[in-house]
Order: C-alpha cells, then sequence, then structure tokens
C-alpha cells in the first residue's frame, strides 16, 4: 500500500467493533489509537496511563476481528530499547502490521496537548534500531514520530525525521505541524512516506486527502473521529432518554438489532451452532 500512487486514508480505532465497522465501510487499514484506548479502556485522557499491557491486549482483539492491516500507536514503546523490542515481537504475534513508534520522554502525552518533552535523538535511535531489529517480517512497518515540533522548533523536527528515515523507519511522522506552510516544508524536506495526523480541533490545520498528496504525506491518518463521533452520538441520546423517557426520537440515527447482528456475524455463529449439535447427535 505504501508503494503505491494515492493516498492512503487510514481511520483510527479502539475496539474490536469499531474495527469490523471500519472493515466493512472499506477502509483497506487502521490504527490502533492510543489516546482512545486510554480514554475508553479507564476514561481518561492519553496522558501515559496506558502500558505494554493495554495496547497488547487491545491489538490482539482488533487484530483477530478484522482482515485488513492494523498498525498499532505503541507511545513510547514504554521503556528502553530492550522494551521496544520485546513489544515489537508480541505485537507481530499478535497479527499487527505495524507500530507507530514516538520519541517523547515518559509519560507522554497526546501530541496535540501542551507541556510535551523529547528525549535525545541517540536515544530515540537505538529504540527505532531495537524496532527495526526485533519484526521478523519486512512488511512489518516502523513508523517513526517525533514531537520536536512543539519543543525544538520544526527545523530540528525535519532533522529528526531525516535521521530516522536514514536508521530504517519505514514512514516518517512529524507530529503537530501547525499550518499549511509548515506541511508543505515538511513536505519537501523528508523523500519518505510521510503520515499527516488530521485530529479534529487539533494543532494541524485538516486538508483533504488529496491535498496533503500533493504535499508528499502518503499516511492521512484521521486517528480520533471514530471516538470524537461515537461520543456525540452517545451523548445525545443519552440525554434524550434522560428528558423523554425513551429514544423514539433517535429511531433513525441508530442501526436497528438486526443490522448490529449482521455487523457481529451472528448468522455465522448461528450455523457453526447447528453444525456442532449436529456432530453431537451423531
Amino acid at each position: 500500500m505504501l508503494k503505491t500512487n494515492k493516498p492512503l486514508v487510514i481511520p483510527g480505532v479502539y475496539d474490536a467493533i469499531g474495527a469490523k465497522i471500519a472493515e466493512k465501510v472499506g477502509f483497506e487499514a487502521m490504527f490502533q489509537t492510543g489516546y482512545g484506548t486510554s480514554a475508553t479502556l479507564f476514561g481518561m485522557p492519553d496522558y501515559g496511563f496506558i502500558g505494554a499491557t493495554e495496547t497488547l491486549d487491545n491489538a490482539r482483539r482488533i487484530c483477530r476481528a478484522v482482515s485488513v492491516p492494523v498498525i498499532v500507536d505503541s507511545d513510547t514503546g514504554y521503556g528502553n530499547a530492550l522494551s521496544v523490542w520485546k513489544l515489537v515481537r508480541e505485537l507481530e504475534s499478535a497479527g499487527a502490521a505495524g507500530i507507530f513508534l514516538e520519541d517523547q520522554r515518559w509519560p507522554k502525552r497526546c501530541g496535540h496537548m501542551q507541556g510535551k518533552e523529547v528525549i535525545t535523538q541517540e536515544e530515540y535511535t537505538e529504540k527505532l534500531g531495537a524496532a527495526i531489529d526485533a519484526r521478523q517480517s519486512k512488511d512489518f512497518i516502523i513508523v517513526a514520530r517525533t514531537d520536536a515540533r512543539a519543543t525544538e522548533g520544526l527545523d530540528a523536527a525535519i532533522e529528526r525525521g531525516l535521521q530516522n528515515k536514514k536508521t530504517g523507519a519505514d514512514a516518517v511522522f512529524i507530529e503537530a505541524p501547525r499550518s499549511l506552510e509548515e506541511m508543505k516544508i515538511i513536505g519537501k524536506s523528508i523523500k519518505a512516506p510521510l503520515v499527516a495526523n488530521m485530529i479534529e480541533g487539533g494543532t494541524t490545520p485538516i486538508m483533504s486527502a488529496e491535498t496533503l498528496h500533493k504535499l508528499g504525506f502518503k499516511i492521512i491518518l484521521y486517528p480520533l473521529s471514530v471516538l470524537f463521533a461515537n461520543t456525540f452520538a452517545t451523548m445525545n441520546i443519552l440525554k434524550e432518554l434522560k428528558e423523554s423517557g425513551t429514544t423514539n426520537k433517535s429511531k433513525q440515527k441508530v442501526v436497528n438489532f438486526d443490522q448490529f447482528n449482521d455487523l457481529v456475524e451472528l448468522p455465522k455463529f448461528q450455523k457453526l451452532e447447528k453444525r456442532y449439535r449436529f456432530s453431537k447427535r451423531e
């Protein structure tokens, strides 16, 4: 997919049902969001609360639910280079198709929040090298993310991106550029598959996939759209239920019982159930 001459638009998911919906709609790949994982598992912000265990457990569930590639937000790798090595091995075994690995100092926070810090490039290069060494398939994608734009400026972030490409990253991610002009500079400066992170209400302006591709970006990531949309829908239907005691007004805004059962493949399991019952009688 990275070698094709078209942008790769990837939605963020945080659970198995969201992953199944993304696949059903027709997305070719998806991204397991750390922000969404922290929010939905704990009801807490993307502020360093999740670790390797939560990330890996969630990846297992999501990867089992779909047949398309899942790239996993692995934050900082949750430790040193050895921690990264172990995590990559475990995620690849779980069925993940790749990781995002960032250079923030722990505890990390969402790339569009204030107060971030980054580790030295030397330390990050060790982690990135460990991730590359650990993978057992060349098809397992390593996306190198730097948050240095916020702490050291755009030029320093681009230098880190160039070094990460040199180290062997499959794609380069300069997090949270602040304008179209900065996006243009990144696109001209780094000749590698680039990531554009589109967060509604975030630091980076939202642009179309076509525009971003022309600027030099390959992976167009919408990590939080599903989370934000689901939150909006949930708040609205619960407000209606609280105020009126019924959800009748929202009938056209929700899937029905049968539609949802089709999504989770109930007919397939009903057939399996009949098969096993027959075998038992025989």
